[in-house]
């Protein structure tokens, strides 16, 4: 019954439409997307293409970005497993992630207590009990090992570092996002590549002394993706990689003006016309359903 109801094409475009009404207070065009959130919506519900699961897994992208990249780019593994044992296999800080989920995650400032580390030795249990993204219909996680990452907590060993999540259509890598403090006042704004802040906010941060690095790294890795999101860290000038996105906040969170929506829709809309996109991607790379207007 579980299963059936998952996979149901027309159960899950109606729980599609019911989050976008729910996030943008109207129902998505599925039929033939122009924004990006619903291009989001779209992707979804295509059939998922099978290079999809390995740029979700944070084990397997981070093996793509160090082949392509260099181990300069990447933050060393600490210990991975599907449970964590009864004592604590790495060095402080860290943060502790599900390999195959998104915002599961939890820092670890100092050496735990025992019982400290048995919540977390559980919380790790309950991100495993189930594949990540069922009820948002973001299949592409389904296919992804379950499992747990500790990774060394990069920055000042306090905050978490500012993120730089790049935008990359057809292989040009567009916008990046800035996000600051990810632990307590979250927020972001939207940057263009030459750092003209799109979106506003009080906060006016620099740009990352290797923003041009970033970039060109971004479209190396999503050279063969219609659109793909790759997120990076700067450590004393030196960019480091986090992960890849298919999905931008599940295309529920709204941009700070309409036109930008429609903008990155728009890009989007020329890669999935584009004849190189159409050469690159691999055969069961998911066609665009709707029709897109010339």
């Amino acid at each position: 019954m579980a299963g059936r109801f998952w996979d149901n094409p027309a159960a899950a475009r109606a729980r599609v439409a019911l989050c976008y009404l729910w996030g943008h207070w109207r129902l998505p065009a599925l039929d033939n997307p122009t924004r990006f959130t619903e291009l989001v919506q779209w992707r979804k519900l295509q059939v998922s293409d099978s290079r999809y699961p390995a740029l979700m897994d944070k084990l397997a992208a981070k093996q793509m970005a160090l082949d392509a990249l260099g181990r300069e780019w990447i933050i060393p593994t600490a210990w991975s497993g599907m449970e964590l044992p009864s004592n604590i296999p790495f060095y402080c800080p860290a943060i502790v992630k599900a390999r195959h989920g998104c915002n599961q995650n939890h820092v670890v400032h100092q050496v735990p207590s025992a019982q400290e580390w048995n919540r977390l030795r559980e919380l790790g249990r309950k991100w495993c009990r189930q594949p990540y993204g069922l009820w948002l219909d973001e299949t592409a996680y389904r296919s992804v090992p379950r499992g747990i990452v500790a990774e060394p907590l990069v920055g000042d060993g306090e905050a978490l570092p500012v993120d730089y999540k790049i935008y990359v259509f057809g292989g040009r890598a567009t916008h990046i996002q800035t996000h600051l403090d990810r632990a307590s006042n979250h927020r972001w704004m939207l940057h263009d590549t030459n750092w003209k802040q799109l979106s506003p906010c009080f906060d006016m941060p620099p740009p990352p002394r290797s923003l041009q690095a970033m970039l060109e790294a971004a479209e190396t890795l999503a050279a063969e993706h219609d659109f793909l999101r790759v997120d990076f860290y700067e450590i004393g000038g030196q960019p480091l990689f986090g992960e890849f996105c298919l999905y931008p906040g599940s295309g529920l969170d709204p941009f700070a003006a309409d036109w930008i929506d429609l903008e990155l829709g728009q890009l989007w809309q020329d890669a999935l016309r584009s004849d190189r996109y159409i050469e690159d991607a691999s055969p069961d790379a998911p066609a665009f359903a709707g029709g897109l207007a010339s």
